[in-house]
């Protein structure tokens, strides 16, 4: 039976149909079918955790996609959440770790303890086994590797070996590679013999007897030549190799300008020893541009699920920098207070000028860091950037304080 179908049965006992309408009826049926979690399945989990309905819960949420589950968890309370949590146990599907936020996860590992996540990572591609694990602490990491068998375990030690948010943290080992002599019948043979019918890959790497790539296939151009060719014949020897210690966002620019799917990842001898796909990157230009924003906003690494403190602690560094200068601003005004005195409508224009000061500002913060993101500003460039908004905010200011003026005039008869 199909998830979504799964889903529908078991929210009929829990909703009669008398309920609703019959056409709200088929349209919750049909946004089920199409997206897999919709209200009337947050709901009926809820009441099923509710009301201790153990086999229910597991019933409505199993059928989710794994990404729909992390959904879930992260939209309840968190004391519903570990209870779901506890109630799933071993049913948890291992990939919806892999999606949800670091602050919930962080949750959920604490509910699942060291042993059950230990349980879970085998099943997981590498890359999102060592995302989870190097969000742990230390003590942690070592009790989840301990309990890991010999082979993931030492996996996720190479890949926790390299540098944070480095193109060797982001890598996957499972891939694909052979001998540039072996024909297009001999490759498409060993992959129906080995053990790459559940895993994903675009592209086949071709190596050199020192595990060096010297090319890659498109598993498109694979399947459409003849078995007779070899594969140093159909290969594309112009690709990109990616450094292990490359940063990770140089990764993203480098897949968004070149149009990549799939990557290479090499060592400091130039041996294959992983690759990068496209679903990783997305994660992480998700994660720049919001690490871009909360910087731009000055609010920190909070979120929704944050608790109190923790969101008044990385907002108020910001907060005070802002007392601070604005303290400063007000001392300026200060010395003219005689000044104001005399002319009352100055105390009128200072909202304006603040105002106009302030989004001025913005403006030109948010094209710097934008710039900044996608590598357009450097050390040479940065004093031409920083010319060019002079000039800008010169002759802005000018046409601004000329409308200001007349405004002013206008309004106040007094100029």
């Amino acid at each position: 039976m199909a998830r979504a179908d799964k889903n529908k049965a078991l929210l009929a006992d829990t909703n009669p149909p008398a309920a609703e309408p019959p056409d709200r009826r088929d349209e919750g049926d049909r946004l089920a079918a199409l997206y897999g979690l919709t209200p009337k399945v947050e709901s009926a989990v809820i009441a099923a955790i509710e009301s201790d309905a153990e086999e229910r819960a597991r019933a409505l949420v199993g059928p989710l996609h794994p990404a729909d589950q992390a959904d879930l968890i992260e939209r309840l309370p968190k004391p519903q959440a570990a209870r779901l949590i506890l109630i799933l146990g071993d049913g948890l599907d291992a990939e919806m770790l892999a999606y949800l936020t670091e602050g919930t996860r962080d949750e959920i590992v604490d509910v699942m303890g060291v042993a059950a996540l230990a349980r879970q990572l085998p099943d997981l591609p590498t890359d999102d086994a060592v995302n989870i694990v190097e969000e742990l602490e230390q003590n942690e990491i070592d009790d989840v590797l301990a309990a890991l068998p010999a082979t993931e375990r030492v996996l996720v030690e190479e890949g926790l070996s390299y540098p944070e948010d480095s193109a060797g943290r982001m890598m996957q080992r499972e891939m694909v590679t052979v001998p540039s002599f072996w024909t297009v019948g001999q490759t498409i043979d060993y992959l129906r013999a080995s053990a790459f019918q559940d895993a994903e890959f675009y592209l086949l790497f071709v190596v050199d007897p020192s595990r060096n790539p010297i090319g890659e296939v498109r598993l498109s151009k694979l399947l459409c030549s003849q078995r007779p060719r070899r594969m140093a014949e159909i290969m594309d020897g112009d690709f990109r190799k990616i450094p292990a210690d490359m940063d990770q966002e140089e990764v993203s620019i480098l897949f968004r300008r070149y149009g990549m799917v799939s990557a290479p990842v090499v060592d400091e001898h130039g041996r294959l020893i992983g690759m990068i796909t496209i679903d990783d990157v997305i994660d992480v230009i998700d994660e720049e541009a919001e690490e871009d924003l909360m910087a731009l906003a000055g609010v920190g690494e909070s979120n929704v699920r944050s608790t109190l403190w923790e969101t008044m602690q990385g907002r108020s560094s910001w907060l005070l920098i802002n007392l601070v200068t604005a303290i400063i601003a007000s001392a300026v005004i200060g010395l003219f207070d005689a000044t104001i005195e005399r002319l009352v409508a100055l105390a009128v224009l200072m909202p304006i000028v603040a105002s106009m000061g302030g989004n001025a500002g913005t403006q030109t913060v948010t094209v710097a860091v934008r710039a900044l993101a996608l590598r357009q500003i450097d050390r040479d460039a940065a004093s031409g950037f920083v010319r060019r908004e002079l000039v800008v905010a010169v002759l802005n200011g000018c046409l601004f304080a000329f409308l200001a003026a007349t405004m002013s005039y206008l309004w106040f008869k007094d100029a």
